[in-house]
């Protein structure tokens, strides 16, 4: 199925799902594998699309490790929505924005104030990740990037994980982006997640599925009136919630 071919936005086969990798898709291979049969047989006008906080580089390892051997999503967003590629090309649209964000000097500032950034695997030319133990600290950091007139937005999520972003970027942003990109609605959009730094990605979709081990920081702040929340985990929770929606008719065999 190529990315190329923007489906009739009118066809109800026209539907968009954007799913978190870690702990969304990973954790049970078996129902990996179920779930991408299943996602193999969706009519040509449906597309399918990985959305992970994590860099290009380190995605791509998990799918070679973790993933079956002929996987192939339509795109996917990476570096928390900084990332977006095509099949082995990056969509240019999208990277262009990001060229002139001071990521660098993000990381120097913060660093300075005694915060340890993430492994430079976890960086990308938009976003800059920190290990901050606290939302007061949250709040010193980005008190100081407002003094140096740095335009940002930021997520805060797990114990400790604080993502700066370029502002125009996110999983939301990049997921808007690849649908118009596409041609799909973004009523026929479908996000599915497991955790905090997925909220606006939920909150922008037009349907959503927590998968059945996702974190409280999700499930208290999701938006219920539109998000399924799947008994299953993992990929058995996204196949259970795409079958649930009537995206899906059946699990495969």
């Amino acid at each position: 199925m190529s990315a190329d071919a923007a489906p009739d936005p009118d066809s109800p086969d026209a539907w968009l799902l954007v799913s978190d990798i870690d702990d969304t898709l990973t954790g049970n291979r078996a129902d990996l594998d179920r779930l991408w049969q299943a996602l193999r047989q969706r009519p040509d006008g449906a597309k399918f699309a990985l959305n992970s906080s994590r860099p290009a580089v380190s995605v791509d390892r998990t799918l070679a490790e973790e993933f079956p051997a002929d996987f192939a999503p339509d795109a996917i967003i990476t570096g928390l929505g900084t990332e977006i590629r095509l099949g082995r090309y990056w969509l240019e649209s999208w990277q262009k924005q990001f060229a002139d964000w001071p990521d660098r000097d993000v990381r120097a500032l913060v660093t300075e104030l005694g915060y340890a950034p993430h492994a430079d695997i976890f960086q990308t030319q938009g976003k800059a990740s920190f290990a901050v133990p606290g939302e007061g600290d949250v709040q010193r950091i980005l008190e100081r990037l407002a003094r140096e007139g740095i335009p940002l937005r930021y997520i805060y999520s797990g114990a400790s994980d604080l993502d700066i972003l370029a502002p125009g970027a996110g999983k939301d942003a990049a997921m808007r982006h690849l649908a118009g990109h596409l041609g799909i609605a973004m009523e026929n959009t479908v996000a599915a997640g497991d955790s905090g730094n997925d909220l606006a990605l939920f909150e922008a979709a037009g349907k959503a599925i927590a998968v059945g081990n996702a974190r409280r920081e999700l499930l208290d702040t999701m938006p219920r009136d539109k998000t399924y929340r799947a008994a299953a985990p993992h990929a058995a929770g996204v196949l259970e919630g795409l079958i649930k929606l009537g995206l899906l008719r059946q699990a495969a065999a």
